[in-house]
This record gives C-alpha cells, sequence and structure tokens, in this order.
C-alpha cells in the first residue's frame, strides 16, 4: 500500500476551532448560593430607606422562614452582615437571604390558589344572579395572546 491510500480516522486529524466571542455580562448583586434539597431560597426586606422593617422580618419568620448564614458556605463570596442583629447573614442593601421548606411553599400556593378559585366562583355566582332572561351573560373567559401576524398601515 502506498501512503495515499492508507486512511486516517477523522479524530487524529487537527483543526483549528474557531473561538466563540467571550459575551461579559455585570454580577447580580442577587446572586444566591443554591438551596439544599428540599428547601427554597428567597431575597426577603430587613429594611428600607434606612429603617428596619420588624413586621415584614417578623411575618416571614413566623410563616416558616429561616436566614441563611454565610458560614453555612465556606469559602464563598456571597455578601455577609458585618454588623447589628443580622451579623453573619447572607444580605446586600436591606435584603436577607433566607430558606423555606419546599412544602410550605407548596402549601402556601395551594392555599392562594383556593381564594382565588373561590372568589372567582363567588364573582360568577353573582353575576349569574343578575342575568335577565332576555340577555343572557356569557361566562366563557379566554384569552390568547399571539405574536406577530401581518402589520395593518
Amino acid at each position: 500500500m502506498t501512503n495515499e491510500k492508507i486512511k486516517t480516522s477523522r479524530a487524529s486529524q487537527t483543526r483549528a476551532k474557531t473561538a466563540q466571542k467571550v459575551v461579559w455580562t455585570p454580577p447580580s448583586s442577587l446572586d444566591a448560593p443554591p438551596a439544599p434539597d428540599g428547601f427554597h431560597h428567597r431575597w426577603i426586606r430587613a429594611e428600607t430607606m434606612g429603617f428596619d422593617d420588624t413586621k415584614n422580618m417578623a411575618g416571614r419568620l413566623r410563616s416558616g422562614y429561616e436566614l441563611v448564614r454565610g458560614d453555612e458556605y465556606p469559602g464563598s463570596e456571597y455578601p455577609v452582615m458585618n454588623e447589628g442583629k443580622y451579623k453573619g447573614v447572607i444580605g446586600v442593601g436591606g435584603l436577607l437571604l433566607a430558606r423555606i421548606p419546599e412544602e410550605i411553599v407548596k402549601a402556601r400556593d395551594e392555599y392562594f390558589r383556593k381564594i382565588t378559585q373561590d372568589r372567582d366562583d363567588a364573582v360568577e355566582s353573582d353575576l349569574m344572579k343578575e342575568q335577565h332572561p332576555g340577555m343572557p351573560i356569557n361566562a366563557e373567559r379566554q384569552s390568547r395572546v399571539t405574536f406577530g401576524g401581518t402589520k395593518k398601515n
């Protein structure tokens, strides 16, 4: 066999790789560490305009949130409160990082979903009471979102 007829694999051939342009984006001031399994992280307001928001914090803590401490994530660069009653907690600009069990999140979502459904049912019931036989009310509700389409001048 001559050298011209020897086949070589594509893997052995070198190709010049085309490098993609690196896109820079500014870092988010609300970056947070990943939540442990079974938990959900959320930023909660601890102060507004320089004043402590004790009502919001007390309500959140009573509803199942617990504050996330910086020492739970060793070697991380997350901003930590240096002084005050929230010393050692991950926080930035009046916001503190908190975690809540996912079971509570799901239960809370279901609770508010039920309240919304009950209110919708009450509105529909009141509307049907006011209906006149000669002018029936159509209770079908639909919404449609479309993008693009023809442009009319």
